[in-house]
């Protein structure tokens, strides 16, 4: 249940952001030139120099125009932008084949800094009932260039807001287990010092449970985080709200959790989204800190961002005020480490998939994919 995305040739035109050193350093050997100039023009690329008008020393002139003329940097442009009051923004850029694919960047409360979302594929196939992202459903998987490009496209607009793009979490459209391979391609540019020189430590990846997705990530001995969206404390619960858990059992998903926090040595983050009269209970609360007993794990509590009715007819509400510094309190009484996220972006289309599905620019496709739905970030 691991998805890929097939990677292109090397010999395949493509962007700068489709490419590693090893692969770009092939490249300008095939064109007669130095493969040592590749490190250095990603490093620059990753660092927000725009190669079109930029004047780089010591890359040779007739190098600079064969990229320029076969290698563009970016191959997305931006369809729409949005821009809430409490300074979070929204991007939705087009990709090459027209489709779109939302990023969110939300200031941090250090004036310097700033978090990213991202997406993994265009729409989601997940089935979760109270996402925006159902509205439109699932079309393919983003390659990791495409990837990349959410990426560089947040570090520009944190630029220009004066801060620095230090944290990224894969919490926005799709199921990133589902497109693993490209996924992890795209983090081990986005880590690494010779590129986007983010750090593994600042990249989260957060799953709605798949536990082979999990494994193979625990496989991989990344040194990434990992959150799990829960959403409910009881099998019953988050099988009416995510239809992923009638595969997979909750016990199954923290138990693959446990083995991810054993290899990596760090808390795995619990996601859980309060819906008013469905999750947000004090005996849900109670139930969850049952379930998840000495485990050393965080909680993140968030109240939902309406998106009107889902596909079985529901409207969905976020807990009352009240009602979620109650479900916080029950968990704090007990020791679990507990969160309570402030909705970001309440004036602006800011649950995952909500402007990709409002605007006129939204899907290539109008026709909805096998099981359509995705999940609230």
């Amino acid at each position: 249940m691991v998805a890929s995305h097939p990677k292109k040739s090397l010999h395949t035109p493509a962007a700068l952001s489709d490419m590693d050193i090893a692969g770009l350093a092939q490249r300008f050997s095939d064109w007669g030139y130095k493969p040592s100039h590749a490190a250095r023009l990603l490093r620059a690329f990753y660092s927000g120099v725009d190669l079109p008008t930029a004047s780089l020393r010591g890359f040779p002139r007739g190098l600079m125009d064969r990229i320029r003329a076969e290698a563009p940097g970016s191959s997305t442009t931006l369809a729409a932008k949005q821009v809430a009051e409490d300074g979070a923004r929204k991007l939705l850029l087009r990709l090459h084949d027209g489709r779109t694919v939302e990023s969110v960047l939300m200031p941090d409360f250090r004036p310097d800094r700033a978090a990213g979302c991202l997406s993994s594929q265009v729409g989601c196939a997940m089935g979760c009932d109270f996402c925006a992202t159902t509205q439109t459903g699932f079309e393919r998987n983003l390659t990791a260039g495409e990837i990349v490009e959410q990426f560089l496209a947040l570090r520009r607009e944190a630029q220009t807001m004066g801060r620095k793009l230090q944290t990224i979490v894969f919490m926005g459209m799709g199921e990133p287990m589902l497109n693993l391979d490209a996924v992890l391609e795209a983090v081990e540019r986005l880590a690494d010092n010779s590129m986007g020189a983010l750090g593994w430590r600042q990249i989260t990846l957060s799953t709605v449970g798949i536990v082979p997705g999990i494994d193979a990530l625990t496989q991989e001995g990344l040194n990434v985080h990992l959150a799990v969206s829960l959403h409910a404390p009881d099998d019953a619960t988050r099988a009416r709200l995510l239809p992923v858990g009638k595969r997979f059992p909750i016990s199954d998903i923290l138990a693959a959790a446990d083995r991810f926090q054993a290899r990596r040595g760090r808390p795995v983050t619990i996601q859980y989204c309060l819906l008013r009269g469905v999750n947000d209970s004090e005996d849900h609360a109670r139930t969850l800190t049952e379930l998840l007993g000495a485990r050393r794990m965080h909680v993140n509590l968030l109240r939902y961002n309406p998106t009107g009715l889902s596909l079985r007819g529901i409207e969905y509400s976020a807990a009352s005020e009240p009602a979620a510094e109650a479900f916080a309190a029950v968990l704090r009484s007990r020791g679990v480490v507990t969160h309570l996220r402030r909705s970001r972006g309440p004036d602006i289309d800011a649950a995952c998939g909500q402007l990709r599905a409002r605007t006129a620019d939204g899907p290539a496709h109008s026709g909805r994919g096998p099981s359509a739905l995705g999940r609230d970030s």
